[in-house]
């Protein structure tokens, strides 16, 4: 499967960059970042608290086997539509702490868009841990199923 996510992670920098180019409208891309109903569906997740708006918070859970196996949550700091997301992510029972996000939202034409996430953790070692994880293989297939479901409400 091609990795269409792409992952940049400089040597001795605590932050990781992620892009991906999308076949879909700004407004659809966005959307699937702000809808609780299509956040579940592309992540494979129930969705327990989504407040999409500056001060909000959020918290998911995902289940394999009838158990959680993972939860995170997390506070937004700023929302505008179709445009950017900052928030803070926690991912519960982890050893991991609070990591800073920005999500930046571009139209490139009217049927294309692009995602920018920019990670900041609190060291290097931790992101480094997680770049260890089948982090990359977990968030390209999380895309990939972004860019088919979405694509189909256009």
């Amino acid at each position: 499967m091609e990795k269409k996510t792409k992952i940049h992670a400089e040597d001795g920098k605590q932050e990781i960059l992620i892009t991906r180019e999308f076949d879909l409208p700004l407004h659809l891309l966005f959307k699937a970042y702000e809808e609780a109903e299509i956040f579940e569906q592309w992540m494979g997740t129930k969705v327990l608290k989504w407040e999409n708006k500056r001060h909000g918070s959020f918290a998911f859970e995902t289940f394999h086997n009838n158990t959680v196996a993972f939860k995170a949550n997390g506070t937004i700091h700023e929302f505008v539509s179709n445009e950017k997301i900052t928030r803070t992510f926690e991912m519960e029972g982890t050893p991991f702490p609070v990591q800073l996000e920005y999500l930046n939202f571009e139209k490139i034409t009217d049927t294309s868009s692009k995602l920018n996430m920019h990670i900041v953790f609190q060291s290097i070692e931790f992101r480094d841990q997680l770049l260890r994880m089948p982090f990359a293989q977990g968030i390209n297939m999380a895309h990939n199923r972004l860019q088919d479901m979405v694509s189909k409400l256009a």
